[in-house]
């Protein structure tokens, strides 16, 4: 379940967070099309994914399953991928709902943010997803918000999800992510997994007979159930069916070249001439990082390289596996570097950087990546940097390389893909899809991220470019940026009450793809509010001298603020089209009809009115208006969801227990050394030793009182354990 297991081959496309730059939901639902049939080949009616949750901080070390830090983009590609997969006989559920945005104690933290900031943008992802993707089920996820665990929230999962949204199929719980069954039944989750604990359902039985929980709520979950398990057998009679690998393996190949986002091309550099003596330099041209590590792993239908593309190029492994490097290595790379005309270093993060299960400790990459690099580029003023990671990392060299191409975590075919962008055999179009800032200590998040079990949403609306444009923060590349091996032009902008258009042109001499983004930008005054919002994008394919009309339709929430609802703010709007967040080429006034919002009371002259770096406590506190919730490790008062780790501090059994965990890892994972920069030990220790007591309780599937005696045991009461673990139910 955690990706260590043996697993049917699968094709291996890029991951969310690089498909996202190819802003191309039709490319989407392609890649979803395929994922269906390969999973009714195997007999699968259920796919977990897609994870339309958003990139609150670059260092959530799950960030490469997700799509984006905008909503608008993020629910607009999770819809596409719903659509598909579904429409090919096999249904998805739409994950992890909600605010599930960080990995540290991503199994009992609380997400603490204010109903605008989630209706906004957290919720607004799931919101079109659902809306127009209609997905069969939802997972919901292991954290709570605002004090209540996802799988007992009634605000979440029945006001929200059903009755706002008008959701009408069965939610799950992620693995282990139930919480208190009686709860959930009464909020409407639906289905705990994986199942075959018995937890708490001695529990369930008390308090149907005491009037506690009705049969009723049990009904209408089981019902749902039931639904969605007609819909599963519906799609046995398209099961086993054999799909076509090689198509597939093209398919990700595709994926992977539409999706990479050149990132500097100075002296035009790239493409390369056919026959150009290169040099591939980096261990990753050798054995590509090309998926992520977690439940998501994939056991590919093959796995080609930029080396086994490009067998007659010189080659110098320059680091080793983690990242380190040698003198040695770095020589024998240095001279490759000088006897070719163009050298391409092959970076990025290991796996033990960024995986489920632990967040990224800061943005930099593997010194001896750094090293390489700099050696490289000293040696040959020609140097081409190929970035292979999940998401940001900073990049203080880029002013001494004279090309960067994003490729991200590039799925089996990336080798392919690579060698076709290098050469110009593809022009690349992707663009990003969320914010590079020069450090990360520019985000708004830097200062209320790291290492808090319960987190605390202070940045509020102002994620990504929402803050990055409103504080006037340099990035290092913008939401939206990329290069091509063309140039357009974009010209005749019209707007009229919802309806724009813009006529855009390839001006350049080959043929490429344009991603045109629409950006609204509000009027001033009123509630605080981002400077340019994402209200639509559209990808256009240009031959040269080519020029087509690209339409877009505002919508009334295009223009809406929660305040107590949904309200469209009247006023002033400015609307733009360009090729990023910071790069408007073109834009016209529209005048809304609509309410007037005046400021907050505690608004004026607040961090929320001008942010810069991250709010205080007490300016977050008024404007997340209710008490924060504590935090509770005390002997005597732990309950099952906290877990070993919280409580060996003061428990003589938690801390035998965690050890005897971390050494069953460390062997299973070939010794100390080895372990420690494995991300698999890592998560495993983590979804173990990290886990709240009912989460193994779930996952380990070990009925009777067990896990019970070991809470009794924590607080003080050996007896009563001892009793407890010898209980059958």
């Amino acid at each position: 379940m955690l990706g260590m297991n043996k697993s049917e081959p699968a094709t291996c496309f890029p991951t969310s967070s690089i498909t996202a730059c190819s802003w191309d939901v039709h490319l989407i639902g392609k890649i979803s099309l395929a994922i269906a049939k390969e999973a009714l080949a195997n007999n699968v009616s259920l796919l977990l994914g897609p994870g339309a949750n958003i990139k609150r901080d670059p260092l959530c070390g799950r960030n490469f399953e997700y799509f984006s830090e905008d909503p608008f983009l993020s629910g607009s590609l999770a819809a596409a991928f719903i659509r598909e997969a579904q429409a090919a006989g096999v249904d998805v559920s739409l994950k992890h709902f909600a605010l599930n945005n960080q990995e540290y104690k991503r199994f009992n933290g609380d997400s603490q943010a204010d109903e605008r900031t989630m209706r906004e943008i957290y919720l607004a992802s799931f919101e079109k997803a659902v809306r127009e993707g209609r997905p069969a089920t939802v997972m919901c996820a292991y954290n709570k918000i605002n004090g209540i665990h996802c799988s007992d929230n009634p605000w979440l999962l029945t006001d929200v999800l059903r009755k706002d949204w008008g959701f009408n199929g069965m939610v799950l719980t992620d693995w282990g992510a139930l919480n208190d069954r009686v709860r959930a039944f009464r909020a409407g989750c639906d289905l705990c997994m994986p199942g075959g604990s018995a937890y708490m359902e001695k529990e369930v039985e008390n308090a149907v007979q005491d009037g506690r929980l009705s049969v009723e709520q049990i009904d209408q979950c089981a019902m749902r159930v039931l639904r969605w398990m007609d819909r599963a057998n519906r799609a046995r009679t398209q099961m086993g069916k054999i799909y076509d690998v090689e198509a597939h393996h093209a398919l990700a190949r595709r994926a992977a070249e539409e999706s990479a986002v050149l990132l500097k091309n100075e002296a035009r550099i790239l493409p390369l001439a056919e026959g150009c003596k290169v040099a591939l330099l980096g261990q990753m041209a050798s054995t590509p990082r090309f998926q992520g590590t977690g439940s998501s792993h994939i056991n590919p239908t093959k796995c080609i390289s930029a080396r086994d593309a490009m067998p007659n190029a010189p080659f110098a492994a320059g680091y080793l596996e983690d990242g380190s490097t040698t003198q040695e290595l770095i020589a024998e790379a240095i001279n490759q570097a000088k006897a070719a005309e163009v050298a391409i270093v092959f970076a990025g993060l290991p796996e033990s950087y960024e995986s489920e299960g632990f967040d990224r400790v800061d943005l930099k990459m593997p010194k001896g990546h750094l090293q390489l690099i700099e050696a490289v580029a000293q040696a040959n003023p020609n140097t081409v940097v190929v970035l292979c990671c999940g998401g940001v990392v900073e990049c203080p060299w880029a002013d001494d390389v004279k090309g960067i191409l994003y490729l991200g975590l590039s799925g089996q075919a990336g080798g392919e893909a690579v060698a076709n962008l290098l050469y110009g055999r593809v022009n690349p179009c992707g663009k990003l899809a969320e914010s590079w800032p020069l450090r990360y200590e520019d985000s708004p998040t830097a200062g209320c991220y790291r290492n808090l079990k319960n987190a605390q949403y202070r940045e509020g609306i102002y994620v990504g470019y929402r803050y990055y444009d409103k504080a006037e923060i340099p990035l290092r590349w913008a939401f939206g940026y990329g290069l091509s091996y063309t140039s357009f032009a974009y010209r005749d902008l019209e707007v009229s009450e919802g309806n724009v258009s813009v006529i855009v042109k390839n001006t350049g001499d080959v043929a490429g793809a344009e991603i045109v983004q629409l950006y609204i930008l509000p009027p001033e005054g009123g509630i605080y509010r981002p400077r340019k919002e994402l209200k639509g994008f559209a990808k256009v394919f240009l031959n040269p001298g080519e020029e087509k009309s690209v339409a877009f339709q505002l919508d009334e929430r295009a223009f809406s603020i929660w305040n107590h609802g949904w309200k469209k703010v009247g006023g002033a709007y400015r609307v733009a089209v360009g090729t990023s967040s910071q790069n408007l080429l073109l834009s016209a006034l529209l005048q809304v009809e609509g309410e007037a919002t005046p400021p907050y009371s505690w608004q004026i002259g607040s961090w929320y009115a001008m942010p810069k770096g991250t709010p205080s406590l007490v300016e977050w506190k008024k404007m997340y208006g209710v008490p924060l919730a504590g935090l509770s490790f005390k002997r005597g008062q732990y309950t099952m969801d906290n877990t070993i780790l919280e409580m060996k501090q003061d428990v003589r059994l938690m801390r035998f227990l965690y050890w005897a965990i971390e050494t069953f890892l460390k062997i299973k994972f070939g010794g100390k050394r080895k372990s420690l920069s494995n991300p698999q030990f890592k998560m495993f220790l983590c979804s173990s030793a990290d886990a709240p007591l009912r989460i193994l309780q779930i996952n380990s599937r070990i009925k009777g009182g067990f896990f019970q005696g070991l809470l009794e045991f924590a607080n003080g009461h050996p007896w009563k354990g001892i009793v407890c673990m010898f209980k059958k139910g």
